[in-house]
């Protein structure tokens, strides 16, 4: 049996993972599916002051509290940038690490510096239809009817790697080459070169629960191990 945690992307909760927790849930293993501070349910708890260190800190408190020394970190999109803090941060706790079209950011990077003109635009669109000035909306027709409001300080602070992370052995990335736009293409590119990773590509968007279930499942069953 194997844990799963669950990082989800910018404006979804761990909502978003529901048919991939299902799956993992019916083989046998335990699934924490995570909603960050500031996003969802827990969209009460944006003061301004949530950054990424907040996100990162929340998953490692929860490795801590539940006792988890073999997880598998899943991360889409932006929970790329959380997930690659935590496993910077604790190692000896992970096993796996499973980007879906995710951000895999290098020391020093934040999502805003990562992503091209065409989204950095879309960012601060996101932020002046937020109104508050700390927090970013979502204004795709095609996203998920759920999706909030997300912090705007998690996609500007930088993460501090100190290379820790590369230590876990087992690293898999999905890249979705139907995402209209995409602003991961050149850390696709960067990583199918990477021996140390395993490369897959799928023929689908972004959303990868709702346009491929099944595959999905399957890379993150097979990257467990």
């Amino acid at each position: 049996m194997a844990t799963f945690v669950l990082i989800p992307g910018a404006l979804h909760g761990g909502w978003w993972y529901r048919p991939l927790t299902e799956g993992l849930r019916a083989a046998g293993h335990e699934v924490y599916p995570v909603t960050l501070s500031g996003v969802a349910e827990r969209g009460p708890l944006n003061g301004g002051g949530v950054n990424l260190d907040t996100h990162s800190g929340e998953v490692l408190g929860l490795l801590e509290a539940e006792r988890i020394t073999d997880a598998v970190l899943v991360a889409h999109s932006y929970g790329g940038m959380v997930a690659s803090a935590v496993a910077d941060r604790a190692p000896e706790r992970i096993t796996a690490l499973v980007y879906a079209d995710a951000f895999v950011p290098r020391d020093g990077e934040s999502a805003y510096g990562i992503v091209d003109d065409v989204w950095k635009e879309r960012y601060l669109r996101g932020t002046a239809a937020g109104g508050d000035g700390y927090t970013m909306v979502g204004l795709h027709p095609g996203l998920d009817p759920r999706a909030t409001a997300h912090p705007l300080a998690t996609l500007l602070q930088p993460v501090r790697l100190t290379g820790a992370g590369e230590g876990v052995a087992r690293r898999t990335y999905i890249h979705a080459e139907r995402f209209e736009d995409t602003p991961f293409l050149p850390t696709y590119e960067r990583l199918r070169k990477d021996p140390a990773w395993a490369v897959h590509t799928l023929p689908v968007g972004h959303d990868l629960v709702r346009e491929a279930p099944e595959e999905f499942l399957g890379i993150v069953l097979a990257a467990a191990g």
